[in-house]
């Protein structure tokens, strides 16, 4: 497999799901080996951060990545969108402190991603190949990883809520079909009894119901409900994704997670690389840039 990037620069604008500002958007093509990385084009001097674990300064009901005081949240369904159709460079310019929530889905980066073309470039991709389980528990909340031939998910969420309940979903393969057709298409949700709460601490300003399901103590209240009766589970595979892929290289391994979230996610891209004899490096050249962060001395071999 080659190293992608996109074909051409392309634009969007929106505003943000927790800033509720205004903000504009503009994915641009990067050279081999350069992975995903944000620029604040909206500082005097523009600050490049990388979408990198290292990289993280929060997860509070969003992942937010920074460098210095530069800062920009909300980076997980751009990223799910770009890991699952299989970029690996890009430069991702945004000309505020988060990125745009669009419909709350990433069902908008896919057909911008789309719209700007797909371009196979003249290197190999790495894989990073899980050989031995690894796994973090925080309570009732688990998030494990095993070996597998690509990246999968199953995942589990309970919410006391009569629209949530328990809900699940098995052994989903992550590729590009998969994700637009089952996963990218599932909003982000919130609940009404908790917007005076997210306001005070600066959150959910621009959250409304044509970006987000809310919901009130019993029922959904979106004029137009949900797009699958268990779009909850899949918009939380949506957000693992675009965590995960904070390691910096495509990832093979099955990953099971209950009652998950943006900070246990993170505590698994931590479990990894802090245990590199658990997997392997697979497939073209290591001194790359988006790979920089991988642990001193990580194993790897030629991909046949």
């Amino acid at each position: 497999m080659s190293q992608r990037t996109i074909a051409e620069k392309i634009s969007c604008t929106g505003i943000g799901l927790h800033t509720g500002a205004p903000v504009q958007l503009t994915l641009h093509p990067a050279r081999v080996g350069s992975g995903i990385v944000f620029v604040r084009s909206d500082l005097a001097h523009p600050v490049e951060i990388p979408a990198r674990r290292d990289s993280v300064t929060s997860t509070v009901m969003a992942t937010t990545l920074g460098r210095g005081d530069a800062t920009v949240s909300t980076v997980e369904h751009l990223l799910s969108a770009l890991y699952s159709l299989g970029v690996d460079n890009a430069r991702i310019e945004v000309d505020g402190p988060e990125i745009p929530v669009m419909d709350g889905s990433a069902a908008s980066f896919v057909f911008l991603i789309r719209s700007a073309g797909l371009f196979d470039q003249n290197a190999p991709r790495r894989l990073l190949r899980i050989r031995e389980t690894l796994e973090v528990r925080d309570g009732d909340r688990a998030i494990r990883i095993e070996a597998a031939r690509s990246l999968r998910v199953t995942y589990s969420v309970d919410f006391a809520h009569p629209a949530i309940g328990r809900q699940s979903l098995s052994d989903v393969e992550v590729n590009g079909d998969t994700f637009e057709r089952e996963i990218g298409r599932a909003r982000t949700f919130g609940f009404l009894r908790e917007v005076e709460t997210l306001w005070r601490n600066g959150l959910g300003r621009g959250g409304n119901l044509d970006n987000t399901v809310i919901m009130d103590d019993h029922r959904v209240l979106n004029d137009d409900g949900l797009r699958w009766s268990d779009e909850f589970v899949r918009h939380k595979i949506l957000d693992l994704i675009g965590d995960i892929s904070l390691l910096g290289v495509p990832l093979a391994g099955h990953i099971t997670a209950v009652r998950g979230g943006h900070a246990l996610h993170q505590a698994l891209v931590e479990k990894i690389l802090a245990n590199p004899h658990a997997w392997v490096l697979e497939g073209g050249d290591a001194d790359t840039a988006a790979l920089e962060h991988l642990p001193v001395g990580a194993p790897a071999q030629a991909s046949a």
